[in-house]
């Protein structure tokens, strides 16, 4: 098996397991939130949004550093230190007598998370350009298969093992995570930047600045949109349904529809972004996914919002992966684990700031506002990745073209 390939396949399950146990936390918090003695309920959610965003923020600021630490010591040691160090935060967990522990030990694991961005910078400079996309794209399905599975495991085991011992089970694991990393990922690193830059000089090395801003703000605007409606997905459902008995069921369906999807089409559009160019995919993509979001907007049942969900999710399962692929094709090896950091950045904001607005904007102006909003700004951006993204890359590949002939 090429050294390519079997990076790609414990990468995959590296990120799996990082995206369940990032995940399956998330329906558990209030309940143990609860646990440790805290029963208002207006304060049980105010606890409860605040640890898990804090979280996002953290990896946000801290994502760019790693990545910098990635491009200097290796992607390797990273993986190393994010599961490792995941495994025992979370598992620490576990112990926490007040509130207060919890929301630092989230504080924590935010700064010690970035799996993600190290598997992507990895997999993106040890595979050859010819299969760029396909892995890029295979690995994408772990964090959206893990943060899938992850509440349905998390609500699981809380039923099965009690509380604290999803904290327990998540730390293993990771744990087992770090072991097939240390034993099987090969890296064959060579540092080409015999001191650290500053950000200035690092951003003066890259060569594509106007493009690199635009794939930043595209991955910004993909994950805002895509969790635009996670929060209210669930009261949606119970607008559109008169059995309320059901409600949590439909709307575990709903959130794997897009899910399943997104694993089912994700490889095979990486595997396309390799024929004909991530730029094309992205913004058919864009267009597709902003279509798709504004019929969601006028659903009379929760079956016909089920397959418009799904709709979505093989279109979104295009859009990161190509922004990687597209990334790393413009960006020098020496500085991809920085550029992937920041990128990690831009798409953990864009978590924050969608989950957040999402709700504010559902709660002063409908849920349906919140779809036609998320359609027009995914709409907006096909726009500008079009003027600045494609049209730019496309001039650029008939221009090599004619100096061929």
């Amino acid at each position: 098996m090429p050294i390519w390939k079997r990076n790609l396949m414990v990468c995959w399950f590296g990120m799996f397991m990082s995206s369940v146990g990032m995940s399956q936390i998330a329906p558990v918090l209030p309940l143990y939130i609860k646990h440790l003695g805290v029963h208002n309920t207006a304060l049980i959610a105010q606890f409860s949004g605040f640890a898990f965003g804090a979280t996002f923020i953290i990896s946000a600021v801290f994502s760019p550093i790693w990545g910098s630490a990635a491009d200097k010591y290796g992607r390797k040691p990273m993986l190393l230190r994010a599961s490792l160090g995941m495994g025992m935060v979370i598992g620490c967990m576990g112990f926490v007598q007040n509130v207060y522990e919890l929301i630092g030990l989230r504080l924590l694991l935010g700064v010690i998370a970035g799996y993600g961005s190290a598997c992507t910078a990895l997999i993106a400079t040890q595979t050859d350009k010819e299969h760029a996309g396909f892995a890029l794209g295979t690995l994408s399905t772990a964090g959206t298969a893990g943060s899938l599975i992850g509440p349905l495991i998390g609500g699981y085991l809380v039923e099965s093992t009690g509380l604290q011992n999803v904290f327990f089970i998540t730390s293993s694991l990771l744990v087992i995570s770090f072991i097939t990393t240390a034993l099987f990922v090969k890296e064959s690193f060579h540092r080409q930047d015999k001191k650290v830059l500053p950000i200035k000089q690092i951003w003066n090395r890259v060569p594509e600045k106007r493009l690199t801003i635009t794939l930043f703000v595209t991955f910004f605007v993909l994950t805002f949109a895509l969790y635009s409606i996670e929060p209210i997905i669930t009261v949606y459902i119970t607008l559109l349904t008169k059995n309320s008995s059901h409600v949590a069921l439909l709307a575990g369906m709903t959130f794997s529809a897009s899910g399943l999807a997104s694993i089912i089409a994700a490889p095979r559009l990486g595997e396309l972004s390799d024929k004909i160019g991530a730029q094309k995919v992205i913004f058919a993509a864009l267009i597709v996914a902003g279509l798709i979001f504004i019929p969601q907007a006028f659903v009379n049942n929760p079956w016909e919002l089920m397959v418009l969900r799904f709709i979505l999710g093989l279109a979104s399962a295009g859009l990161m992966p190509s922004v990687n692929t597209l990334l790393k094709k413009i960006t020098p090896d020496s500085l991809t684990g920085r550029v992937f950091g920041i990128t990690m950045s831009a798409g953990y904001l864009g978590v924050f700031g969608g989950s957040t607005l999402g709700g504010q904007i559902a709660a002063y102006f409908g849920i349906r506002s919140v779809l036609l909003i998320t359609g027009a700004l995914l709409l907006m951006n096909a726009v500008w990745v079009y003027l600045k993204v494609l049209k730019k890359l496309n001039n650029k590949e008939n221009t090599s073209y004619q100096a061929i002939k």
